[in-house]
């Protein structure tokens, strides 16, 4: 194989078993990996060998510095790879869940993400002050929280994105793509690309997409109805609440479930207002949801 017919690239886009590989060297290129089985992400850093103009194989994937999963009982699905910050994206109005949100946080704590919480629609006044009530209890763990809207200005987004790989999270409906246009202003460009590429416009959509601006690297994902953390055991979901990490081995007993156990330091610091209760609330929702079950990728 002559060196020439081997690059390297970073994945920006897929669909089924095509993938989109951008290439300093060589541009985009349509990629299949080698093999019938494959997990990769957009994110992903990998090896091509060229089979023909435009098109390639993927032969390995580098070690990920990340990696963003959600979970259900019989699967797990790679969101992206080597990000360095998650943002979930909410909106006044239609009303979003605070149970995925906070479930988007645990997976994104447990790779040592940076987070935040956007709070798009903030034009919408009537429904304002009721959304921004249910980010509290995210407010007081420690999150960053940004009110704002998308047709107006997204400086302080902007501001947060600089220097890292983001991750774009959220509901259908929250307004994620007005959001990323205003962003990214050569978002529509970039999808047609896309589009062309894989030949499937209508279903690029359904897949996460990587883009560039200036000083950021963005992922934008597809809307989410339900986000499963599976793949993680009760301590890891126990230890991606920040506010109950100072605390964790502090219970009287070394096996304490946080419910009704005397000596309990969670129930204690929930008690003096260290913790939300519906931080508390949330965290025992999550393990009984996830508690029993088993992944099969």
């Amino acid at each position: 194989m002559k060196s020439a017919d081997y690059v390297y690239g970073e994945l920006v886009a897929a669909y089924g078993r095509q993938y989109l590989v951008d290439c300093a060297s060589r541009g985009l290129l349509l990629c299949v990996p080698r093999g019938k089985k494959s997990t990769l992400a957009c994110g992903d850093r990998v090896s091509v060998t060229l089979t023909s103009r435009g098109h390639g194989v993927i032969d390995a994937v580098a070690a990920r510095a990340t990696e963003l999963f959600r979970s259900t009982a019989h699967r797990t699905k790679l969101i992206a790879a080597n990000v360095t910050q998650l943002a979930v994206i909410c909106a006044t109005d239609p009303s979003f869940s605070d149970e995925l949100v906070a479930r988007a946080l645990v997976a994104g704590e447990n790779q040592g993400l940076k987070a935040l919480i956007v709070l798009n629609k903030a034009d919408l006044k009537a429904r304002l002050e009721a959304a921004h009530k249910r980010l509290v209890p995210f407010d007081q763990a420690g999150y960053r929280v940004i009110v704002m809207s998308a047709k107006g200005d997204t400086t302080a987004l902007e501001n947060e994105l600089t220097g890292e790989i983001t991750v774009l999270i959220g509901q259908s409906g929250m307004g994620k793509s007005t959001l990323l246009n205003a962003l990214v202003p050569e978002a529509n460009r970039a999808t047609r690309e896309i589009s062309t590429f894989l030949a499937s416009g209508r279903h690029t959509t359904s897949h996460a997409r990587l883009y560039r601006t200036a000083g950021a690297t963005i992922i934008d994902c597809p809307g989410l109805q339900e986000f499963g953390l599976a793949h993680l055991a009760r301590n890891d979901i126990e230890a991606a609440f920040p506010e109950f990490r100072p605390l964790l081995g502090r219970c009287r007993f070394h096996d304490c479930s946080h419910r009704s156990e005397p000596g309990c330091a969670l129930h204690s610091a929930c008690a003096a207002g260290q913790i939300h209760p519906r931080r508390m609330e949330l965290f025992h929702r999550i393990v009984t949801a996830e508690s029993g079950r088993a992944v099969f990728s």
